[in-house]
């Protein structure tokens, strides 16, 4: 019995925001199959409730909603959040899934999606953000320091140097601990790409200037004259930070 229970609290948690009950049923369904526990909310204000009630792993966020739309959501989840949220959205514009990737969603699916596909996006969006893996508690922690900055890989968490904690999307954190780990090191987009996963959504190049233009915004003192992650003609980006690895 306490198995069982175990397992259902190791269970990810799924919250769809979506306004159409026959799609939010089909996806519900299918993550439930999967093991996964899954909520749905049909607007913002429900997913307020709902998020106030449950701590939740990842949400998959309609764009067209009543009331507040998806992008204003995100936005505003970013503010505070650092939950993995993958944007659903029937307009196929390049143009759209650039907005949600510069407001912080970490992926992005257009309707009509095949439904293995996005549950596959899902398990990897979960996969990386290590929500997927309960014991991962257990390993031997380490951590990355630069210039005050404190970067939990384990956690899947960032202090900054007055050890306010950072919230930073799947993407970001994913980029990030690739320029710890190659501190000094020319990384090209397409070497950032197999780290992230961040052109799955759309056009490589874009989507790897949109996560570090975010990321500068969170380190930089000043984004538009990085001085830590820095562009590299023709090349990629270099990290210039001393970075060490210490216990945690």
């Amino acid at each position: 019995m306490d198995h069982g229970g175990r397992a259902m609290s190791d269970a990810p948690k799924i919250l769809i925001v979506e306004d159409d009950p026959q799609i939010a049923g089909i996806v519900r369904d299918s993550l439930s199959e999967q093991g996964m526990l899954v909520e749905v909310a049909a607007d913002g204000v429900t997913m307020d409730a709902k998020m106030h009630a449950l701590d939740f792993d990842l949400m998959v966020l309609d764009v067209m909603l009543p009331g507040e739309d998806g992008f204003s959501i995100c936005r505003r989840l970013r503010a505070s959040s650092d939950i993995p949220i993958l944007m659903l959205t029937s307009v196929s514009s390049d143009i759209d899934r650039v907005v949600g990737l510069e407001i912080g969603a970490d992926d992005y699916v257009t309707k009509p999606f095949v439904l293995r596909e996005l549950t596959a996006r899902i398990k990897g969006l979960l996969r990386r953000s290590r929500l997927a893996s309960p014991r991962v508690e257990s390993q031997r922690k380490r951590l990355f320091r630069f210039d005050g900055w404190r970067v939990d890989p384990i956690r899947r968490q960032v202090h900054d140097p007055s050890h306010a904690r950072v919230a930073m999307t799947t993407h970001e954190f994913d980029l990030l601990l690739a320029f710890c780990q190659n501190a000094g090191r020319v990384l090209t987009r397409e070497q950032l790409l197999a780290v992230t996963h961040a052109g799955l959504a759309g056009p490589i190049e874009r989507s790897i200037d949109v996560h570090i233009s975010r990321l500068r915004q969170k380190l930089e003192v000043d984004p538009r004259d990085p001085m830590l992650l820095k562009t590299v003609r023709l090349g990629g980006y270099i990290f210039t930070a001393a970075v060490e690895e210490i216990d945690g």
